[in-house]
């Protein structure tokens, strides 16, 4: 069983949450597993990639614009950049044959292939909101890198039953324990992950899961006045800025 501290960033979109005080891998020791490094990094380069989704929302919902320029490649690349500042390191230098090597780029893939598959929407003319917003990015590129990961790894964003929006980002029982048991209770240290080897249909597993928190910018479509409609037509939970709000939950086959 292992624990690691986590970064808190700002994003600026809406329906998004951020993590706790440092970078997800600037505190992992020499001694820690293999497993748990993958794992932090995979999540780390999830979290970039999704503060570009985040950054570019006014681009993104612009009704006067057509063609965002807002590619895959694009993407692929500023998320680098943020993450090079997060962990240290070039994801690009990583050995390909390695397992941390082949999962990141499979994430990499995932991430383009999202991108050129909602350049329709995102390009749509005269549309104000257009629905691509981080939780929903996230979620794509997720269900994208299981099928590139060829049973390696999963990855999830999921969140306390209640504030689940996505029946696919329902926890299962390990990461509803983990929520409830730990990351909601006081006493757990703000940002702080949770891992251990368990078993995963069927198969032993290595399971890493950090919680995420609500910020200012989230408030907007999950705070107050509890039950009022957002702008994506969901009403809102009457969260508060701190509030658990989700976990990023990674999974190594074993």
């Amino acid at each position: 069983m292992a624990r690691q501290s986590h970064s808190r960033r700002r994003l600026t979109a809406i329906a998004i949450v951020v993590l706790g005080a440092t970078s997800l891998s600037s505190n992992l020791s020499a001694g820690e597993p293999a497993e748990q490094v993958v794992a932090a990094h995979l999540a780390e380069f999830l979290r970039s990639a999704r503060t570009i989704i985040s950054q570019d929302q006014s681009l993104i919902n612009d009704p006067s614009k057509g063609d965002k320029g807002l590619t895959g490649d694009r993407v692929v690349a500023e998320a680098t950049e943020v993450y090079k500042k997060r962990t240290g390191e070039d994801p690009a230098a990583t050995d390909p044959l390695s397992k941390e090597g082949r999962l990141l780029r499979a994430q990499m893939e995932a991430i383009k292939e999202v991108m050129a598959e909602n350049q329709g929407t995102i390009n749509a003319p005269n549309v104000a909101f257009k629905g691509f917003i981080p939780a929903v990015f996230a979620r794509l590129v997720n269900e994208k890198f299981r099928d590139k990961a060829e049973d390696q790894a999963m990855i999830k964003v999921t969140a306390p039953e209640e504030l689940v929006r996505n029946r696919k980002a329902r926890p299962d029982d390990w990461e509803n324990a983990v929520l409830l048991d730990k990351f909601a209770k006081p006493d757990w240290p703000k940002g702080q992950s949770f891992s251990e080897l368990t078993t995963v249909e069927g198969r032993p597993a290595f399971r890493f899961i950090v919680p995420e928190y609500y910020a200012a910018s989230c408030l907007s479509c999950h705070g107050t006045p509890k039950g009022d409609m957002d702008i994506t037509g969901y009403p809102k939970e009457g969260g508060k800025e701190g509030d658990l709000g989700a976990a990023i939950s990674v999974t190594l086959f074993r």
